[in-house]
């Protein structure tokens, strides 16, 4: 029997298979202290490593409460669209911002504090992902890219996901319309459409790629005469927008309301934009999804 995990960790509410599993951390139940305190999930953000690996043992330990031997599959994430198939024998580290799995008890972990974290499932539970989506991801705008590549992270995870599933048995013949058919999204919290404030460039970006994403923009208050306009994004929404557009419909999670907000429940959630200029850091929460 899977024990009790800590009362603020999300169990995401969705339709999935038997034997396919899904948690999100929050900032409870590890050891590392001020201002990444306590379950901080991220190796790169100034934390005693030796906190961290306690933290990342402890999440293991949940996740090995319901599936024995399971083992979370930690990426270092560049706010890229690269995809890595994993395995259990994936090393940790590698330099992707999503992934998916057919084998059984390899955990596909996305760690984030504002960044939206999306999982996805095939109702067969025979494959399961995940991707990190923040704004450059999803709109397809990695760093040093001056204009949107053709295809952002949900677009690049779906095609790798849909071959994932073409492998299965009796599935060669799929089509992605009916791959998209079959595929559950949980997307997790992330910073909201209140306190995510963006620079017209990001509007433009997603814009290039489907006009009727300005729907999800809404003009900020003029801060001065000379400011340049700013906007106010919702992740989630635009996240939906994405999904849809591949066919993908059946999506649960965060709505955009203020509970998904991790800049407005510091309790919960770490974020970067809240706390990293005012406290020096901010650690990382973690969603993953796996099968037995």
């Amino acid at each position: 029997m899977a024990l009790p995990l800590p009362g603020s960790w999300l169990r995401p509410e969705w339709p999935v298979p038997a034997g396919v599993h899904a948690l999100c951390t929050s900032r409870e139940g590890g050891v590392s202290v001020a201002p990444w305190d306590s379950l901080n999930l991220g190796d790169h953000v100034g934390d005693d490593p030796q906190a961290v690996r306690a933290n990342r043992q402890r999440l293991e330990g949940s996740l090995r409460a319901i599936t024995p031997g399971a083992r979370a599959v930690f990426m270092q994430q560049v706010h890229g669209v690269e995809v890595a198939v994993l395995a259990p024998d994936s090393t940790q580290g590698q330099a992707f911002d999503a992934c998916v799995t057919s084998a059984g008890g390899v955990a596909c972990t996305i760690m984030v504090a504002d960044c939206l974290p999306v999982l996805l499932a095939h109702r067969s539970g025979a494959v399961v992902g995940a991707a990190h989506a923040g704004w450059r991801g999803l709109a397809g705008m990695p760093p040093g890219h001056a204009s949107p590549l053709s295809a952002g992270v949900l677009e690049t995870l779906f095609a790798r996901f849909a071959q994932e599933v073409r492998a299965q048995p009796g599935a060669a013949g799929q089509t992605a319309a009916d791959i998209a058919s079959q595929t559950l999204a949980w997307l997790g919290p992330c910073i909201g459409p209140r306190s995510f404030e963006v620079g017209a460039e990001v509007r433009a970006a997603f814009i290039a790629h489907d006009a009727a994403a300005a729907t999800h923009f809404t003009a900020a208050p003029a801060q001065g005469q000379s400011s340049a306009q700013k906007y106010l994004a919702s992740l989630p929404r635009l996240a939906r927008q994405r999904l849809a557009a591949l066919g993908i419909t059946a999506v649960h999670g965060n709505d955009g309301t203020d509970a998904w907000c991790t800049v407005l429940n510091a309790s919960q959630f770490f974020s970067h934009r809240r706390d990293a200029a005012r406290l020096g850091s901010s650690g990382r929460f973690a969603a993953c999804i796996w099968k037995d």
